[in-house]
């Protein structure tokens, strides 16, 4: 099922996400109407608190970002329960937009690599090493379970160009082709 994605200034967006307890079928029934979210909003990343759940949960789909040809490095996972342990190497920037926060787009400077510990799907864990794009995604979704947006970590010129824009975005006066939900309306 397609759910709406919360847009900014929806308070479940500055909260920390709680952990998720165990692997039913509600929480199956989840990982797949994100997915679906998701990709009907030609996303590479979606996090929990995004549709409304203070959950650590987000998916990460950047094969779809990557050129012809190198589709091999790419990720499709979903993180559960995710923290990250460790993040070097070269500070690098990139411009970052956000399901949220459409039609806003920024620089964000990002560690180029990451470890990170988390469950899958099936509730089997992982420790993996992350660098690149990969890792600039799972960065920007794990924000997303911090209570943390992208338009935080641009600069502070940048931050104060859009914040027309931002205020806008949380009073709904918004288009996006995916259906959202704001302080008291959802819109498509």
């Amino acid at each position: 099922m397609k759910l709406p994605i919360y847009g900014y200034g929806q308070p479940v967006l500055k909260l920390k996400a709680k952990e998720v307890e165990e692997n039913n079928d509600l929480i199956q029934k989840l990982l797949k109407d994100m997915w679906e979210t998701m990709y009907n909003a030609s996303g590479v990343g979606l996090a929990a608190p995004q549709i409304g759940l203070s959950l650590r949960i987000f998916l990460v789909d950047t094969v779809q970002a990557m050129e012809e040809g190198e589709e091999d490095q790419g990720i499709k996972k979903a993180f559960i329960n995710a923290q990250i342990v460790e993040e070097k190497g070269e500070e690098w920037a990139y411009e970052e937009g956000c399901l949220s926060i459409p039609g806003i787009r920024g620089d964000v400077d990002r560690l180029s690599k990451i470890r990170i510990q988390y469950l899958d799907e099936n509730f089997e864990a992982h420790d993996e090493v992350y660098d690149g794009i990969n890792a600039r995604v799972i960065q920007h979704e794990y924000d997303h379970i911090e209570g943390v947006l992208f338009t935080e970590k641009v600069k502070p010129l940048k931050r104060r160009l859009i914040q027309r824009k931002l205020d806008k975005i949380k009073m709904g006066k918004v288009s996006a082709d995916y259906r959202m939900k704001f302080k008291g309306k959802t819109k498509r």
